[in-house]
């Protein structure tokens, strides 16, 4: 049975009209990204929206959570006082599964290390008739990908990699909870009118080049935040090269450069997947509309004058990428990195190669892997680092299970984990490193920041595509390039790998398996939900008190964090995930990875009232409030780059942060620390960050008047008496401003839902 058909034909029924009403509104002609965001536009918009300056309310289709996520989003929920969800919503249990021995014992570990968790979030899923997919089910976007996502569609979910159906034709954003809770209660969801960047893709991919490269060369294109605010869009007969979850990998890792998401327009390698995971009506309806699920014919002739920014890639020319260590964005094609590796001195030998996640679990991504394992068995080759695998859901993993190659990547001596994130958001308990020791690994994730994956610092990691990852186990060292080298096989001789190949789809159909989802029951009325006040991973969360109508004075600087300081610095995954339902403990770990610019040391500061030095930050800003005083943490470029999580905005919120001033921001966290309640300002200025010392006091005045569009200013009084000025912008709209001076949006939700 299709899921939410009757929802993905009410949304097709009015598409057409709604198109033709946007190019009236434009006056032009229209690129994809525009269609699907005036599809879902919330009532009539008078005015063209201006791109990355206009506000804009909509009306996604769906809503998704993982289960790491949705904890602190359904208990916000909870808050609102609805009976039901106004939109979709499903709940995804990918998060919390460790990666340790292998699939059967880690997810029998999950399941119990994790029950009360489970519990709750299946009971407060069938208290407000939210889909629940079980422990094991598979990972939350390769499961949206199968299920839900479908071209044209409009969906928010609380991941960063939500944006990974812009492989189906979907917009997807990731978005914190406090998002959710907005759709979910049946508010529309503000957007700021992106920007859009246009990447052409001509040609063909052929040998080992493949779907991730040309996204790992793209980010080595943008940077981290090369593409904030706006959407990348996909356009040029090279795409239709590309399969459905090929184009998934691609817009999977738009995240790594800032964009708010990315999409490829609806093409016949969409209509074999719908029809391949037994959606053949959404195809059928999608093709009655297909110049609705495209861009204009004027745009792919004249790109440059509907696009910010034009990209040409050409498929036929893409090399192998790799990217890392530390940073998505530090790429070079595979024939290059050899010597680099050498030149900076990364570690050479390989210890571990790992292949899936969200990103490349495909079957396709699989097929292809298998295809290099095979070779290698064929060939007399032996691994010389360890491989483990991560099927991407329970219809991949049975699947490839029935076609050989899970025992392939088994008889080469690849260890199968569970249908689960593990490794990649540093659910791995992994053995044989200390902490601090050097070490590479390569994997075909999408993020590689420092401790990300395995908690050590000495931990080099790198990413490439799956293929390339699984050949590179068998070379053992860093400098291996499958493409030109050779390795010696048990007999003595030379060997040299051919291109991997494979299908991209399987010939006799997906398996099922297990497929793990509960339907919310029709008397959900009956259904309880309880929380002990004892618990050490949930908590039932209290209103954040509302702006007092004062300006902010006297304010400590309780970090100036110094170089990237992404949401994992703010608030690390990793054994911390088993708090993220417990706002006060998960507290604990608030900036253990940001470096004190005063210092140069992660995670401590100096008290200013005690005068101690080397202490926690969580532990400085619980005694700053006890004793009543607020605080503004001071940051670089791109602060809150990374995850979706809105606890590195509620961490500091709970234990007392008043701003958040930084020389700029990630999109998604920006958002998040506006909706708890904390100022989002940036340095009109951006070397006034060089003026700001370990015992400042800011004041941030003219509060009274904070406008949409109009600065704010702010008062530095230093030690020594001197007193210094400098202004702050922002991007509140009206909408933001209220939920600061609600104190949240919830706050501002609970208000509107109680006028009702």
């Amino acid at each position: 049975m299709i899921k939410d058909i009757d929802m993905i034909k009410k949304t097709y029924y009015t598409y057409r009209k709604k198109v033709e009403e946007g190019r009236k509104l434009f006056g032009r002609s229209l690129t994809f990204t525009e269609k699907v965001l005036i599809a879902h536009l919330d009532g009539i918009v008078e005015d063209i929206p201006k791109r990355l300056k206009s506000y804009i309310n909509f009306n996604p289709d769906r809503v998704a959570m993982q289960d790491a996520t949705a904890q602190m989003a359904l208990l916000q929920f909870m808050m609102t006082g609805r009976e039901s969800t106004a939109v979709s919503a499903t709940v995804h249990c990918d998060h919390l599964v460790r990666a340790e021995v292998g699939a059967d014992v880690d997810l029998a570990n999950a399941l119990n290390e994790n029950s009360e968790i489970y519990d709750f979030l299946h009971s407060v899923s069938q208290k407000y008739g939210i889909g629940f997919w079980k422990p094991g089910a598979g990972i939350i976007h390769q499961i949206i990908l199968e299920n839900y996502a479908f071209p044209g569609g409009m969906m928010i979910g609380t991941d960063s990699h939500t944006v990974n159906a812009g492989g189906l034709g979907m917009i997807a954003v990731g978005v914190g909870g406090a998002d959710a809770v907005d759709v979910m209660s049946g508010i529309p969801w503000e957007l700021l009118w992106p920007g859009i960047i246009g990447v052409k893709l001509v040609g063909k991919l052929d040998g080992w080049a493949s779907p991730k490269d040309v996204i790992l060369k793209l980010a080595g294109i943008l940077t981290a935040k090369g593409a904030t605010g706006h959407i990348i869009e996909y356009f040029g007969e090279g795409t239709q090269s590309i399969s459905c979850t090929g184009k998934a990998t691609i817009t999977n890792m738009g995240a790594e450069v800032g964009a708010t998401t990315s999409i490829f327009p609806f093409d016949e390698r969409m209509v074999t997947y719908l029809r391949a995971t037994e959606r053949d009506k959404v195809a059928e309806i999608a093709e009655s509309i297909t110049d609705c699920l495209t861009a204009d014919s004027e745009v792919e002739e004249n790109p440059e004058a509907f696009y910010d920014q034009v990209i040409e890639i050409d498929l036929c020319a893409l090399e192998p990428y790799v990217v890392g260590p530390f940073t998505p964005d530090l790429a070079r094609p595979i024939s290059k990195f050899c010597s680099e590796v050498k030149e900076k001195n990364y570690p050479e030998k390989l210890d571990v190669a790992l292949i899936g996640s969200c990103t490349n679990s495909s079957y396709e991504d699989i097929e292809r892997s298998a295809h290099v394992a095979r070779q290698t068995i064929e060939k007399g080759l032996s691994l010389k680092s360890e491989l483990m695998i991560s099927p991407g859901s329970e219809k991949i993993r049975a699947t490839i299970h029935r076609d050989g190659q899970l025992q392939t990547l088994e008889e080469v001596g690849g260890v199968v984990l569970a249908n689960a994130c593990g490794p990649c958001i540093g659910q791995w308990t992994r053995h044989g490193r200390e902490e601090g020791e050097k070490n590479s690994i390569i994997t075909s994730f999408n993020r590689n920041f420092a401790r990300r994956n395995d908690g050590n610092s000495g931990t080099y990691a790198f990413i490439a595509s799956p293929e390339l990852v699984t050949a590179m186990a068998f070379g053992g060292s860093m400098t291996f390039n499958p493409l030109t080298d050779t390795l010696i096989n048990q007999n003595g001789e030379e060997v040299k790998l051919d291109p991997p190949a494979g299908d991209d789809l399987p010939v006799r159909g997906f398996k099922r398996g297990k497929e793990g989802f509960l339907e919310p029951p029709e008397d959900r009325h009956r259904v309880q939900v309880t929380v002990s006040p004892e618990s050490e991973r949930l908590q039932l969360l209290s209103p954040f008190d509302s702006w007092d109508g004062q300006d902010m004075t006297d304010l400590l600087i309780l970090l100036k964090a110094k170089g990237k300081c992404t949401t994992d610095h703010i608030s690390p995954a990793g054994p911390w995930l088993r708090f993220r339902g417990h706002l006060d403990n998960i507290s604990n770990n608030m900036f253990i990875g940001a470096v004190n610019a005063f210092s140069d040391e992660a995670g401590t500061g100096k008290n200013i009232f005690t005068g101690g030095k080397h202490i926690r930050f969580s532990d400085i800003s619980r005694d700053y409030k006890s004793r009543g005083i607020g605080w503004v943490v001071i940051g670089d470029d791109n602060y809150g780059e990374g995850s979706s999580r809105e606890h590195a905005a509620m961490e500091p919120r709970y234990l007392g942060a008043r701003a958040i001033i930084v020389k700029s921001f990630a999109r998604i966290h920006e958002t998040n620390l506006k909706k708890q309640g904390v100022l989002a300002l940036t340095f009109a200025n951006p070397e006034d960050y060089e003026k700001i010392r370990e015992d400042d006091r800011i004041s941030i005045i003219g509060l009274d008047e904070f406008t949409s569009g109009k600065p704010v200013k702010a008062e530095i009084f230093h030690a020594d008496g001197k007193r210094e000025s400098i202004e702050l912008n922002h991007s509140y709209s009206q909408q933001q401003i209220d939920w600061f001076k609600a104190g949240s949006a919830l706050n501002k939700i609970r208000e509107e839902l109680d006028h009702k």
